[in-house]
């Protein structure tokens, strides 16, 4: 396989998400007033998430000098300590289904997993740990939005993967993920294979407009791609 390096999305690719994430930036927002429906707020999934609160408030805040970064801070900080407690405590908290088979299998064949994510570092790793990932040897590197420069769809995350594991192509590096925001990462990222994957917020019809190389609806099938 000439693909060294997958780099998995998290919630809706690889981790259930029944809306979870989407619940929760709806309350950390009607904290602060703003009702958002999730049909909106599940369009935004993916992006790294004071991003994503900065493009709500710009849509329900009318009075755009309200629109501070201290506000975004303080919503952020709302959703994010919600998110740890729920990933802390939900008895329902689990892979998707062939999830950790893929893993296993391709780490057979030779090849690193990354996991990267719109959420910071420490709810990332809140749901690793409970997945305990990272202690059954499923995956070799975990990373949030918090810890780059820019997240998604900016490449920042998945080079930061290439250098650690001493990859200089991206030709040798493939990204799966549910959303437009992973797409686009995979394109900026010059990646080989650019995986939309419908177990998560897209359809199908949804993910074909942003061009993915591939669209699965079984996270089983990036095997088969990959060994092309």
């Amino acid at each position: 396989m000439s693909v060294k390096l997958v780099v998995f999305d998290m919630a809706g690719t690889t981790v259930k998400d029944d809306q979870d994430v989407s619940k929760a930036f709806q309350s950390a927002l009607l904290k602060y007033n703003y009702h958002v429906p999730l049909t909106v707020i599940d369009h935004f999934m993916g992006y790294e998430k004071p991003y994503a609160i900065s493009q709500m408030l710009h849509k329900y805040e009318a009075e755009k000098e309200k629109i501070t970064t201290d506000l975004i801070n303080d919503i952020h900080v709302e959703f994010v300590d919600q998110m740890i407690e729920h990933y802390r405590s939900t008895p329902d908290i689990a892979a998707l289904p062939n999830v950790e088979d893929t893993f296993k299998h391709l780490h057979n064949e030779g090849i690193k997993i990354g996991i990267n994510t719109g959420f910071s570092k420490d709810i990332a790793q809140t749901i690793i740990d409970r997945l305990q990932w990272q202690q059954k040897g499923l995956i070799d590197y975990i990373m949030g939005s918090d810890e780059v420069e820019k997240g998604r769809p900016y490449p920042f995350m998945i080079q930061n993967m290439m250098q650690r594991t001493g990859i200089t192509d991206p030709q040798e590096v493939a990204k799966v993920g549910d959303t437009e925001v992973d797409i686009r990462e995979g394109q900026n990222a010059k990646c080989k294979f650019v995986i939309g994957i419908t177990t998560g917020s897209f359809t199908r019809n949804e993910l074909e407009e942003f061009e993915p190389t591939h669209i699965i609806d079984n996270i089983t099938q990036v095997i088969e791609i990959i060994s092309q």
